[in-house]
């Protein structure tokens, strides 16, 4: 179900979450880390962020009531926040559907807790959506990022500035999706300071960048923006998703609990 020692070595307070997951009252197609272990950088006092997808039954979609389409829950474990989010599939397939990296990365985490047979076939599908367009998301996501930084002097939001520019450049040359920044390090360009900032950041979630210079930061941030602009020109995906039709069917097979036609 899950690869215990995996999520050890990304610095995960608990691993086997069985107990918590078998509660939800849907069943769940998968459930994975997201977040700061997910990217690499996890502090000590990191929270544990849970992602995944529901299936409600098919009366929840048809009959009257509003259907619970996202579900939230938080709990504590020994002194450590975890929270657990999951959308319904048919939702999670729509912002599929769109230039949504933050949803893929859920889809595609290497950090799984819980899987289906299901959740092989919807991560099958993941390269019929990604897009030329998904450059936006992750530039639109590191320009938030930076915002915050420049307001708080943080590091984390430094980081995920790093992490999402970089996730980008390598996606749209390569077409491959990969989040955890210091395996990015070793196959896209970047500032030789940020192995010592993903170190530094290991000590404290909200600490301060005092490693940073603020000048060559913002000087390598705009840089790697223009690499991701002209990592999107030079792209060869697609400009829309070609995926429309076979995910289509796996929502339709799944609601319906039959197995989906070859």
């Amino acid at each position: 179900m899950y690869n215990d020692t995996l999520l050890r070595r990304a610095g995960l307070p608990v691993t086997d979450l069985t107990p918590v997951l078998a509660e939800e009252p849907c069943p769940l197609l998968f459930a994975t880390v997201s977040g700061a272990h997910l990217y690499g950088f996890p502090s000590r006092d990191s929270d544990v962020d849970l992602r995944g997808v529901h299936v409600l039954p098919a009366e929840d979609l048809v009959g009257l009531r509003t259907p619970e389409e996202t579900r939230s829950r938080m709990w504590d474990h020994e002194g450590t926040e975890m929270d657990l989010v999951t959308h319904d599939l048919r939702k999670f397939v729509r912002l599929m559907l769109k230039p949504n990296g933050y949803v893929l990365e859920q889809l595609l985490s290497p950090l799984v807790v819980h899987t289906t047979p299901l959740h092989a076939e919807l991560a099958a599908l993941a390269p019929s959506v990604v897009t030329r367009n998904h450059a936006h998301h992750y530039r639109g996501f590191a320009g938030t990022q930076w915002r915050l930084f420049e307001r708080t002097g943080e590091l984390k939001p430094l980081l995920y500035t790093f992490r999402a520019l970089l996730t980008g450049i390598r996606l749209m040359r390569t077409g491959a999706l990969v989040a955890h920044l210091p395996t990015l390090l070793d196959e896209v360009a970047a500032p030789a300071y940020l192995p010592a900032l993903i170190e530094a950041k290991a000590e404290a979630e909200h600490g301060a960048a005092h490693l940073a210079d603020g000048e060559a930061v913002a000087r390598d941030v705009r840089a790697l923006h223009t690499v991701l602009d002209e990592a999107q020109t030079a792209s060869r995906l697609d400009e829309a998703p070609s995926g429309f039709d076979a995910l289509h069917d796996l929502v339709v097979h799944a609601r319906l609990g039959v197995p989906a036609t070859p």
